[in-house]
């Protein structure tokens, strides 16, 4: 039986989500990143199919919280972007046993387990066929979803377009790869055109007890989305 591990890249919560600066303050935004990668590690964790769970950081503030998540955290000493760590992580994973690895991102606070479970019953059935299972995001030009076996089959590139990059680098490898569609994968939150998509959509998680306190307390957003 393949072991299925799921790797979260998660950067330090100050100063995260700064393009959502216009409208959360510093605090609002760092509360709001916890809340969403404490939803994302909730769901992950009670998926069924994954084996071990993941954490790539350089924060020791992240190391520290997600540390009671369930978790393997995954320690970068080095910060030079999410590719680099997301790699490093994943040859982890390799040497750690780990058949295929899930990588998602810690904004995508619709997430449920279900949805990771679906990503997991795209793999092949025969376990000695290399593969990509990839979700985009929902504007196509990110990748929120990539399920791959082995954890080093393909050389990854995240940021601007990076699902066209990302089939385009498994077409060239020979790799088989499947594309699912995921609504609830594919809203990560970067942008405020994001969280208001979001606010209708969320029925429960510490993501929407985090949004009805900034309402309740007079956040800007929602004064200036009303």
């Amino acid at each position: 039986m393949m072991k299925f591990g799921a790797l979260i890249p998660v950067k330090a919560f100050q100063g995260a989500k700064q393009r959502l600066s216009s409208r959360l303050s510093p605090p609002e935004r760092s509360e709001l990143m916890r809340a969403m990668v404490h939803d994302v590690l909730t769901e992950v964790t009670r998926a069924g199919g994954i084996h071990r769970t993941f954490v790539v950081t350089g924060s020791d503030e992240v190391a520290r919280w997600v540390s009671a998540c369930n978790v393997t955290v995954i320690r970068e000493h080095d910060e030079t972007g999410e590719t680099d760590a997301v790699h490093f992580a994943l040859d982890v994973m390799k040497g750690a046993g780990m058949d295929a690895a899930l990588v998602m991102p810690g904004d995508i606070p619709l997430l449920r387990a279900g949805d990771v479970e679906s990503v997991v019953r795209a793999a092949p059935a025969n376990p000695d066929v290399p593969f990509a299972v990839l979700v985009p995001s929902h504007d196509r030009m990110g990748t929120n979803a990539l399920l791959l076996a082995p954890p080093d089959i393909l050389r990854l590139r995240f940021g601007y377009d990076s699902f066209r990059y990302h089939l385009n680098e498994a077409e060239a490898r020979g790799v088989f790869v499947k594309v699912i569609e995921n609504s609830r994968i594919a809203l990560d939150i970067d942008e405020p055109a994001d969280l208001r998509k979001l606010i209708p959509c969320l029925e429960r998680g510490r993501t929407h007890d985090r949004l009805t306190a900034m309402r309740d307390n007079g956040s800007g957003f929602f004064a200036r989305a009303s």
